[in-house]
């Protein structure tokens, strides 16, 4: 199987960081709608929603790969920032 062509090192870190941040952003955001399903007893939906946001992280991390082990590295920092920064802006 032929892989994508290599990225240039500063492009892959480029990619491999706003794929980083958008996904994180995306998968620990929707955390809240995942609770209030639980709460509400709504168990089904809640896991699915679980699986869609860790299925979407994985596989937008498994494309980054393909891109180049900086890709990669960047999208786990990337993922790691939206965390913080969601994290952050959800406490009281």
């Amino acid at each position: 199987m032929m892989g994508w062509p290599l990225l240039p090192v500063f492009a892959q870190l480029g990619a491999g960081l706003l794929v980083g941040l958008l996904v994180g952003t995306l998968h620990f955001a929707s955390l809240g709608l995942n609770l209030r399903l639980f709460s509400a007893g709504r168990v089904l939906p809640a896991l699915a929603l679980q699986l869609l946001r860790v299925g979407l992280s994985v596989a937008l991390l498994a494309a980054l790969i393909r891109l180049g082990l900086a890709a990669l590295l960047a999208g786990a920092v990337g993922l790691l920032l939206a965390r913080q920064l969601t994290v952050r802006r959800m406490r009281p």
